[in-house]
Parts: structure tokens; sequence; C-alpha cells
């Protein structure tokens, strides 16, 4: 990655985990903290930013290609399931005087260099874009492994699933959902930009290249038709254990009956 080009830096977002421990990055990590909670890192060093989530995404803007390598060195330690992903995006970005308004055009933003704000809201939403990849890309698998047991049920009248390998497809999905619920959030503004007319005008403009909302709507559309098909293998499997236990009781009323009119044939 060029650290400058004529359309301006590039800001990248890569995706490296499942997880990453935020307290610990934090500890660690020795660079200048401009915000930092349990979910999110935000650093600031000449003219250069990282910001870390933790739900596996890192975003960059200003560092060479040999810093990013150092940087993420350093934090694959405190990495939970660290891949090398395919799932990466990249914005430009051009740092202009204070006296140049914000813009968003295409694939680039024009902005303040003092604008601190206005580049964590960048690579906020650079970094929710390769987050909604991800999700979307689980919500497909997931959404192809129950249209295949939807259509196995369509030629054989009975569900492949047992009670257990349910259960556990049941688990995976509402894993899944929690943690969309939990790491995207398209719908809320940002804090930053609930006091400030320009940052939220920037929020709404990123969004919308983005794609962010459609995006996020149809996976929590697969989400829901995926939960429905689990609550109709989960009624079907009721019924089945239902009807298993009502023939286990027949069972042992003839076994008794059959018991007692032995015995009185006996006696």
């Amino acid at each position: 990655m060029e650290k400058q080009t004529q359309q301006g830096s590039k800001a990248v977002a890569l995706h490296l985990a499942s997880n990453i421990q935020i307290p610990a990055v934090r500890k660690s990590i020795q660079k200048q903290l401009v915000f930092g909670d349990r979910d999110e890192l935000f650093y600031s060093e000449d003219g250069c930013y990282l910001y870390i989530f933790k739900y596996g995404i890192v975003s960059f803007f200003g560092y060479d290609d040999a810093t990013i390598s150092q940087i993420l060195m350093e934090l694959k330690p405190f990495c939970e399931d660290w891949r090398e992903s395919d799932l990466t995006e990249d914005l430009y970005v051009d740092l202009v005087s204070d006296e140049t308004k914000t813009t968003v055009t295409g694939n680039k933003v024009v902005l303040q260099k003092s604008n601190e704000e206005g580049m964590r809201l960048t690579l906020l939403h650079l970094s929710q874009s390769v987050a909604l990849d991800y999700f979307a890309g689980l919500s497909e698998q997931i959404m192809k492994e129950t249209r295949g047991h939807t259509t196995y049920l369509e030629e054989n009248g009975k569900l492949d699933l047992g009670g257990k390998a349910l259960k556990k497809h049941i688990g995976r999905v509402l894993n899944i959902n929690n943690q969309i619920s939990e790491n995207l959030y398209i719908f809320d503004s940002h804090e930053v930009a609930w006091e400030d007319g320009e940052l939220d005008r920037l929020d709404k403009a990123l969004k919308q290249i983005f794609d962010l909302k459609e995006r996020y709507r149809t996976i929590k559309e697969q989400g829901n038709i995926i939960k429905e098909n689990l609550s109709l293998f989960k009624d079907i499997m009721d019924h089945r254990e239902s009807s298993r236990l009502e023939w286990i009781i027949i069972i042992l009323i003839l076994v008794e009956v059959m018991d007692l009119f032995i015995m009185r044939l006996i006696t």
C-alpha cells in the first residue's frame, strides 16, 4: 500500500480474528490513545491512525505495508482464531487544510487535517463494511445448510437432524445473530455525530457509499428466515418426541395388560 497517492492516502480495514482481547491490547500497544472502551481502541500517531475492534477488525490510515505487518504481529497474540483473511476493504482519504469542507464522493473522502473524529468515523464505517462481509458469509453458509435440511424434509417427509444436532444448529444460529446485534450499529448515529452537523453528514454519507443499511437488512432478513425454519424444525422434533413418548406409554400399558392376563391364566 502506497502511503501517498494523487487521490490521497489509502485507509484499509482487515478482518483478522473472531475476537480481539481489547484490554490486553490496550496495555500492550504504545501509541497515543484517542478513544478507548471495552469494545474498541482508536490510536493516533504522527498523522497515522489505527482502529481496533473486539470483533476482529483492524483498520489503518497512513501506515506503509511494513509498519502494518509489524502492528499485525503485535496484535496476533491477542487474537482468537487468527486468520489471513481475504476480507479487506479500502478507501482513499485526502487530508486538506481546515478551510475545506468535508466531502464524500465515490471511493474518496476529503477531511480537514485536524478532524480526528471525522477520521474515526471513516475508519469505523470502513470496518463495519468488512464486518458486514464477514457476517454475510456466515449467514449465507447457515442459509445453505438450512436449505439442505428443508430440501431433505420435502423429499423424504422427515428431518435429517436428530435432537442434539438440531440443538447445536440452533445454538450456532443464535450465536451468529447475537454477534451481529452486539457488533454492528448501522442504524444508530455514532456518538461523535450527535452534536456536530458536519460529522452527522459524514456519518450518513459513509453509510450510503458502503450501502451499510441495505446490507445489514439483508443479513437480518436471512436470519429471520433461518429462525422461522428452525422453529419449524423444533416443532417437528417435539412432535416426533411426543409421538415416541406416546408409543412408549402404549407399549407399557400393553405389557401391563398382557402381564395381568397371563397371571389370571396361570392362577
